[in-house]
C-alpha cells in the first residue's frame, strides 16, 4: 500500500510540473488517502504485535 501511495505521489508531482493541475490534485488526494490507511494499519498491527508478545511471556 505504501508503494501505491508513492506511485500516486510521483504521478502527482509529474502532472503538476507539466501543468495538469486537475490530475495532480486527484493523484495527491489518492496518495494522502492511501498513506493514511497505511499509517493506521501499521499502528494497528504494531499494537497487536506488542500485545501478543506481552501475553505470551
Amino acid at each position: 500500500m505504501l508503494y501505491w501511495a508513492a506511485v500516486f505521489l510521483v504521478i502527482s508531482i509529474v502532472a503538476a510540473l507539466l501543468g495538469f493541475t486537475g490530475i495532480a490534485g486527484a493523484a495527491a488526494a489518492i496518495a494522502k488517502i492511501l498513506f493514511g490507511i497505511f499509517l493506521v494499519l501499521f499502528l494497528l498491527f504494531l499494537v497487536i504485535g506488542w500485545a501478543g508478545t506481552r501475553a505470551i511471556t
